[in-house]
């Protein structure tokens, strides 16, 4: 903010809290208190408390935040396939974590995009609806607006945004197209995994279609309904297909694989606040496809 903001609270608005009814303005709640608990926000010259419930006529004054002498720790790689005011689409590379967590403090896409994504009561994941493992690559969609954010989520949790995965798996699935049914938790044994054998089920359901069989794998369009933790790799895992190269549901360096082979290939839903249709595409990295261009070449009798 490179001036002084100055907001007269209309009738309408009479009663909010002051941080609440700063959200909008500010971009989110979370930076609406930032600067409250900073004293840069007057009500009528006054410094109040951000529970103040703000009356019609009052004027508030925001001060521009002091500029950062800390050195940014978001150096994160990402490249943005679709931005507007509101929402942005980034395909994250893999090895990148999208959000602080243990083990991983520092390097992250939420760093990366710090000042840019905006919504939720953490700060730490501004922004972030859904993720993706860290050796996962593909697209993402970030919220730049409180609003954005809540419809954001409404959209996943209702099942209006239409995330499709390319998986390559050990193994050919006994039907071209399939539906796995199945809760995941924390597994009983090893606390480290996700797993259908678990005592914290959560509802989990996958869909998957062939799109080409080969010798001994066979490449999948994953779609997701639910979005659990390993989800994917956990249900493939479950049917016997797990996904190429995974390093814990399946095996390790498979085919030469430094990762799993999978890719968030699409993600189609209705702009959060215009309604637009959006439609977006990720081509498989090129570690992933010179893979899976070897394999193909090997089927069709052509020189590896």
């Amino acid at each position: 903010m490179a001036a002084l903001l100055e907001i007269e609270v209309p009738a309408d608005a009479s009663g909010e809290r002051l941080d609440q009814f700063l959200a909008e303005p500010l971009g989110s709640r979370a930076r609406a208190q930032r600067l409250l608990d900073a004293g840069l926000v007057t009500v009528d010259g006054a410094v109040l408390p951000k529970r103040h419930r703000v009356a019609e006529g009052e004027r508030i004054a925001v001060a521009p935040e002091p500029a950062s002498t800390e050195t940014p720790s978001g150096d994160a790689e990402f490249t943005v396939v679709y931005e507007d005011p509101d929402l942005l689409v980034v395909d994250k590379p893999a090895g990148v974590v999208v959000h602080p967590a243990r083990g991983h403090r520092e390097g992250t896409l939420a760093q990366a995009l710090a000042g840019r994504a905006v919504g939720g009561e953490d700060p730490a994941r501004a922004g972030i609806v859904h993720r993706l493992d860290r050796d996962t690559s593909g697209l993402l969609a970030v919220a730049k607006t409180e609003r954005a954010h809540r419809e954001l989520k409404d959209l996943i949790g209702s099942r209006d945004v239409r995330r499709e995965y390319l998986a390559l798996v050990e193994g050919l699935p006994p039907a071209r197209t399939g539906t796995i049914e199945a809760p995941i938790g924390r597994d009983r044994r090893v606390r480290t995994k996700m797993s259908t054998d678990t005592d914290e089920p959560r509802d989990a359901r996958t869909h998957f279609t062939l799109e080409r069989a080969l010798p001994d794998t066979a490449l999948l369009r994953v779609v997701l309904d639910t979005g659990r933790t390993h989800q994917i790799r956990v249900h493939m895992e479950a049917i016997g297909h797990p996904v190429a190269g995974d390093p814990e549901y399946g095996t390790p360096g498979l085919l030469g694989l430094q990762r799993q082979f999978l890719h968030a290939a699409r993600l189609a839903f209705a702009h959060p606040v215009t309604g637009e249709q959006i439609d977006l595409a990720s081509p498989l990295p090129d570690d992933l496809a010179a893979v899976l261009a070897r394999l193909v070449a090997q089927a069709d009798g052509e020189p590896a």
